[in-house]
């Protein structure tokens, strides 16, 4: 149809923002700053069935990702070190005795949302700030029209029940999207007895006895933290290992070590098909591929990966996906239609990670209306956390990647595993969690072109070596600093 044809306002922006996650804050507040007309397209929460859908303003990070995890992970860190095999507390003299360990789950979990929601709520405010135009709605492309010979997308928005579900056509000559993803659930006979990691975050009571399913990292994260946190915890993998992409096998190695000696009880080779619930108990059962079953779990948490969203918003066919559904983009941003263009989780770039989404925002607002014509991210030499039990940091290429890129006979390496002084009063090595650390380097030089570290507060000095990497330092340089 031709809008032209139809009555009432068609609202006129610049560029139409959609996604209001890390990725599509970041670029609308840059291009506003600059003195864009933008509006920026949330679809908010709401809840279907009992399960979340939509993260909310400020994106899956913000709400459901990584600083509500981040705070769960610091509340299992306390008492890890108080009481935990590897807890120090003991060895530097303090008495600590068990009801002081009790968890008031309730509490934590109402101070934790608060925080969430005043950051969350804070997104629209420096939105409003900027002067950009917040829509709380779902979007969907209508058509590419011209006007004044100038060809423009048409984007129709259903807004939220709370924003009077009307539905509203706007128009520009640019959009941006920045939709992220969404978690995958398998299709097993059972599966709504699960949660996901969303659902976590929802859990008004501290599981006594909970099943982990999956071998990533987010996986492996909801293991440690709820361990640490004390319900009994069981991980649940297909594999050998967990970890299994992506990671250098030295740091896989150590951590299924420490995991093994101080983490959840551990299930390789394990491929979950079915779930039952005891209707009398309330309990569940898991049952594997093979026959086996696992019983008495009160909560089991499916964290099996993540898909992109960029195919619910009825693309045009021109829209170029890969065959997993992400969007195509090239070193720009740019898509494979005129003046679209796509950041962050749900595109094909393979960092789904949130400073990587906000950069990219911010370079592309700067390429498009701040005057800088080849401003973009680089995507390579990305630092990333894992926040395991203990931690992982990693930066640049693992060794078989090395290997690969300059040939076997130009790599080599440096490794080595360490307790750390933390637990320097420990009764014994069983009650410590080693440091590993791992140098990748290449040619003659000894470039540094990846580092590896596993261990107590390896998240947070992974930044600086992040640095000195992108910046080419070489094993000189680190054993002269």
């Amino acid at each position: 149809f031709d809008i032209r044809e139809m009555s009432g306002e068609v609202k006129k922006y610049d560029v139409i923002v959609i996604g209001g996650g890390s990725g599509g804050s970041a670029f609308s507040r840059r291009a506003a700053g600059y003195g864009a007309k933008v509006a920026i397209i949330d679809r908010g929460v709401k809840y279907i069935n009992g399960i979340r859908n939509g993260a909310g303003p400020g994106g899956t990070c913000v709400n459901v990702g990584c600083v509500p995890k981040k705070v769960m992970f610091m509340a299992a860190g306390v008492r890890e070190m108080l009481s935990d095999s590897v807890g120090v507390a003991r060895g530097y003299g303090y008495e600590i005795k068990a009801k002081d360990l009790n968890l008031d789950w309730s509490l934590l979990k109402s101070r934790r949302d608060a925080y969430v929601d005043r950051l969350s709520k804070g997104y629209v405010k420096n939105w409003n700030k900027a002067g950009v135009d917040v829509i709380m709605g779902t979007a969907k492309f209508v058509s590419c029209q011209s006007f004044d010979s100038t060809q423009e997308y048409v984007i129709e928005v259903t807004k939220s029940p709370e924003d009077g579900g009307t539905v509203d056509l706007l128009r520009a000559n640019r959009v941006v999207i920045a939709v992220g993803g969404k978690i995958t659930m398998p299709n097993w006979p059972g599966i709504e007895y699960a949660i996901s990691s969303d659902g976590f975050f929802d859990m008004e009571f501290q599981p006594r006895k909970v099943a982990v399913i999956g071998a990533g990292y987010i996986a492996v994260e909801m293991a440690g933290i709820l361990h640490a946190l004390g319900s009994e915890t069981h991980l649940f993998f297909r594999g050998d290992t967990v970890l299994r992409r992506g990671f250098d096998p030295f740091v896989v190695e150590q951590l299924m070590q420490a995991m093994k000696a101080h983490g959840p009880e551990l299930h390789p080779l394990s491929t979950p098909n079915a779930i039952i619930k005891d209707e009398q108990t309330g309990t569940k059962t898991l049952v594997l591929e093979n026959g086996s079953k696992f019983t008495d779990f009160d909560c089991i948490l499916v964290a099996i990966g993540r898909e992109p969203l960029g195919p619910e918003l009825q693309v045009p066919s021109a829209l170029k996906l890969d065959p997993k559904g992400y969007i195509v983009v090239d070193d720009y941003e740019n898509t494979s239609l005129p003046n679209v263009y796509a950041i962050g989780d749900a595109t094909t770039t393979g960092f789904e990670l949130t400073p990587v989404a906000i950069a990219a925002g911010r370079r592309l607002a700067d390429r498009l209306y701040g005057g800088e014509p080849r401003a973009r991210i680089e995507y390579f030499d990305i630092a990333t956390v894992v926040f395991s039990h203990p931690p992982i940091g990693t930066v640049g290429l693992t060794e078989p990647e090395a290997c690969l890129a300059y040939g076997r006979d130009n790599v080599t390496t440096k490794q080595s595993a360490f307790n750390s002084m933390i637990y320097a009063l420990n009764e014994n090595d069983t009650n410590k969690v080693k440091t590993g650390l791992k140098l990748v380097l290449a040619g003659p030089e000894e470039k540094v072109v990846g580092l590896h570290c596993i261990g107590p507060f390896s998240d947070e000095m992974l930044q600086g070596f992040a640095v000195s990497i992108r910046m080419g330092a070489t094993r000189r340089d680190f054993e002269a600093s």
